[in-house]
Order: C-alpha cells, then sequence, then structure tokens
C-alpha cells in the first residue's frame, strides 16, 4: 500500500489543477478517499485514525504558530496606513533619476514587507496594487513590470523573518529530530534561529545581485521617466511616514532574524505599535476595525486549513508506509551528499507547480526531509537550499505561482515570452546563488554561534547518550563488604 500513497500524492495535484479548489479541499479530498479505500480493503482498521485529534491538538499547542495571526495583523495594518505607498514613492525619489529607480525601490519594498505578508499571494496582491500604477507611470513595459512585482512578492520566502522561515523552522526540527534518532545520531537538532541565520547571507547575496540586476536592466532598457513618475515627490507626512516604519520595521525583523526577539514576542509588539499609531493618526476608527480583524482572521484562516489538512494527509502516508518508502529511495541513492539533495529539492520544485511555500511545508517537508537528513546531516544547508529552491519555483514561467497571481493582477496583458524573457536575468540570478550554497555549505554557517558549530556523533540514540552523560555524574554506591 505504500504505493498507493504516491497515487495519493498524484491526485492532489490532479485536483488542484482540475478543479481549481484550495489545497486544504484537495488534501482533505485524498485523505477521505485514501482512507476510505484502505478501510475498505482490509488494509488498515479504523482504529489506526484515532490517533488524529490528538495530532492536531498537538499541532495547535505549539507556541510558534501564535506568531502567525500576529504577522498577518501587522500586515494587515500597514496597508491600512498607506505605507506601502508611501515607501515605493519615498524609496523612487531617494533614488538617482534614472529608468530603473522604480524596478530598484520595487525590489526594495518587496524585501522589506514580504516577509510579513501571509503568503506569496498576499505579497502579490499588496505590491500589485502599490507598484503597477506607477511602474506604468514611469513607462516601465508590462513584461518588466510584471517580472519585476512577481520577484519582489517571493522575496518574502528567503528574508528572514518570514512566515515561512518560521514555520519551516518548526518543521524541520522535528525532520531532523526523526533523523538524527533513525540513524543513531547525537547532532545538535536545528530550531528556527538557525534556519533564520543560515538564510541570511544567502538571501542577501541573492537581493544584493537581484538589485544590481534591475538597475542594469532598467537603465539599459529604451523607456524613460515619464515627467508625472520623475516629479512624483512624496508628501512631508509620507517622509515621516516612510522613515519611522523603515526604523520600525528594521528594528523589529532585524531583532528577531539575529535572535534577540522572539518571533511572537515581536510580532505582537509589532502589532500593537502599529494599532495604535493608526489610531493616533485616524486611520483606524470605529468604523475600519470590524473589516481589518475579518482580513485577519480570513488570511489567519487560510493558513491554519492547509496545515490540518497536510497534518491528515501525512498520517494517512505514514500509515500507508509511503514514508517508508520514499526513505528508502533517498537514502539508496550513490553518491555523496549532493545527488540526494538536488533530487529532494528537485522534488520540491516540482511540488511549487500546484502548492504554496506553506503547503509545502505541510506536506512536502515532513515526507520528504527526514529521509534527505538522514544522509546529509547539514540540516541548516538543506533548509537554505530548500527556502532558494521555493522562492526560485515560484517564478518559472508559465505556471510559477507568483507570475500567474501577478499577470492575473496586471492591468496589461503580456505574452509569456516576454514575460520569461524579462524575467531571465533575475532567474539567472537566483540559480548562480543556488549553485554557490549547494558548492559551498559553509556559506550558512558564516553568522552561527560558534557553540552552534560543534557537532558530535555516537551509536547509540540521542536520548539514550543524553541518559548517560546524566549517570556519569552520580556516583557509584559503594560495593557491599561480607564477613
Amino acid at each position: 500500500m505504500s504505493v498507493f500513497g504516491l497515487a495519493l500524492l498524484a491526485l492532489v495535484g490532479v485536483t488542484l489543477i482540475a478543479t481549481g479548489l484550495p489545497a486544504y479541499a484537495a488534501l482533505l479530498f485524498a485523505s477521505v478517499v485514501g482512507a476510505a479505500t484502505a478501510v475498505l480493503g482490509g488494509y488498515l482498521p479504523v482504529s489506526h485514525f484515532s490517533g488524529l485529534p490528538g495530532r492536531v491538538v498537538n499541532l495547535l499547542e505549539n507556541d510558534l504558530l501564535q506568531a502567525l495571526p500576529l504577522y498577518v495583523l501587522m500586515g494587515v495594518l500597514l496597508n491600512r496606513m498607506a505605507v506601502t505607498t508611501a515607501l515605493f514613492r519615498t524609496f523612487t525619489w531617494l533614488l538617482p533619476r534614472r529608468p530603473a529607480a522604480p524596478l530598484v525601490a520595487g525590489l526594495g519594498l518587496g524585501a522589506l514587507l514580504g516577509p510579513m505578508s501571509g503568503s506569496v499571494g498576499a505579497s502579490a496582491l499588496a505590491l500589485s496594487r502599490a507598484m503597477e500604477p506607477r511602474l506604468a507611470a514611469a513607462s516601465v513595459a508590462a513584461p518588466t513590470r510584471q517580472a519585476t512585482i512577481a520577484l519582489a512578492s517571493t522575496l518574502g520566502v528567503v528574508v528572514p523573518p518570514s512566515l515561512v522561515l518560521i514555520l519551516l523552522g518548526d518543521a524541520m526540527l522535528t525532520a531532523h529530530t526523526i533523523a538524527s534518532n533513525a540513524m543513531h545520531r547525537t547532532d545538535r537538532i536545528i530550531n528556527t534561529q538557525d534556519v533564520m541565520r543560515g538564510a541570511l547571507l544567502p538571501a542577501g547575496i541573492l537581493l544584493g545581485l537581484c538589485l544590481m540586476v534591475a538597475w542594469r536592466v532598467g537603465n539599459r532598457a529604451a523607456h524613460g521617466i515619464a515627467k508625472s513618475a520623475a516629479n512624483d515627490r512624496p508628501s512631508a507626512g509620507e517622509l515621516v511616514l516612510s522613515a519611522l516604519t523603515l526604523a520600525f520595521l528594521l528594528l523589529v525583523l532585524g531583532g528577531v532574524a539575529t535572535g534577540y526577539f522572539y518571533a511572537v514576542e515581536a510580532a505582537a509588539t509589532g502589532a500593537f505599535v502599529l494599532f495604535c499609531a493608526g489610531v493616533v493618526t485616524g486611520r483606524i476608527g470605529r468604523g475600519t476595525l470590524s473589516p481589518m480583524l475579518t482580513e485577519t482572521m480570513a488570511t489567519t484562516g487560510a493558513l491554519f486549513a492547509p496545515l490540518l489538512a497536510a497534518t491528515t494527509f501525512t498520517l494517512l502516508l505514514r500509515l500507508l508506509g509511503t514514508d517508508k518508502l520514499i526513505e528508502g529511495w533517498v537514502t539508496s541513492l550513490p553518491g555523496g551528499d549532493v545527488l540526494p539533495t538536488v533530487a529532494v529539492l528537485g522534488a520540491i520544485f516540482v511540488c511549487a507547480f500546484v502548492l504554496d511555500a506553506f503547503e509545502i511545508i505541510f506536506v512536502a517537508v515532513p515526507i520528504l526531509m527526514p529521509p534527505l537528513l538522514m544522509r546529509v546531516p547539514d540540516a541548516v544547508w538543506a533548509s537554505s537550499l530548500l527556502l532558494l529552491t521555493l522562492q526560485a519555483s515560484f517564478l518559472l514561467p508559465p505556471i510559477g505561482y507568483a507570475l500567474m497571481i501577478t499577470r492575473g493582477l496586471s492591468s496589461e496583458n503580456a505574452a509569456a515570452g516576454s514575460v520569461a524573457r524579462a524575467l531571465a536575468p533575475f532567474a539567472l540570478a537566483q540559480i548562480v546563488v543556488l549553485g554557490l550554497v549547494l558548492a559551498v555549505p559553509s556559506l550558512v554557517h558564516v553568522l552561527e554561534p560558534s557553540n552552534a558549530r560543534s557537532k558530535t556523533t555516537s551509536d547509540k540514540p540521542t536520548d539514550e547518550n543524553a541518559l548517560e552523560n546524566m549517570l556519569r555524574g552520580v556516583p557509584k554506591p559503594p560495593l557491599p563488604k561480607f564477613d
């Protein structure tokens, strides 16, 4: 029945493509079909599914999930206070008056606000509203506009401390624990802060390369800045709002990424400060509070629904033995660390055609990453490569998730080939960074504290070793004396 689990994975993909249903609905549909088939066929007893309620309760007891609605609320508050538009106009005004200025400003805006958006789709929606009219006013061609907005909307995947990184850190902690115990290693199990530190340098390199590419491509283009866009000076209020927002976001996000603040506390503080600022400035009142809370709860529900559905689906796959089947495939691949890593990343790349980043973390990571970490002990390296792969997969024409959303929101149609050509230089930058991290794993460990780099191995399970180390400090009782 382990092969039947692979058929259920294919069923999820077919259902998503053929029906357009949300991912949680497709996952629940495949779970019901698979469970009914297994029970009616006599392959699994009904009692095996009694552990599902406890699995869901344990999942929701995770303190880290409290950060999700708080980050979403921060994004809603920023949109309500028109911060996105003010920041974009300020960035464009501060840059030299060159054709590439709006493109560079848009990418900077995506890197700054993307980590707080509920998903890649939410980032694409917010950035399209703020950037599309002004890029059009600057005479930026439609393919370049769509490529820039799509790229900016995916930067929140790799720039810490995004929601993707927070959830991935928790998922990788579980996967690393499973792999270490299965291989009887005493590795230092990674956590969310390790994943964030590992992603900082690759994300910085990628962002720097994308900004350089945008500056060069924009200045070499045939278009120029329209007079209205060149004289689009932000107001004094927008300048003050941009300065305060920039300082605040850098303090909160930078503190979380560097480990000075916990994600939940930082998100709560940020939401409280933004709410107070909105009340003081009159942007938030009794009439706007209810729609804001409704939007926050709807977005949060859209994040939690696939999480619960994926928990159900992965339980079924484990009962069917599909995880063991995939584990055998990955662990039997020849070669060192590179080949199995590339194989798993390729599978995740394909999953990104139909799943969002959160759904991949909930569905693919629990199945694919434990067997990979059995072969590759460097979990921080694997996490950084996974993030870069996710970010690149959302841009692949013609069905890249971010690209599809951006093109659907654009005010002007552009041929897929033209958009692909506009994306090509940025895709090359992504490939360069991905290849660099793949070839030089030490890049992800540059910012690690010295005590986190020490690794030990043993032939005994982690719990057994910990018990043995504790017993070493207990004095042995004296031997009895016999007359």
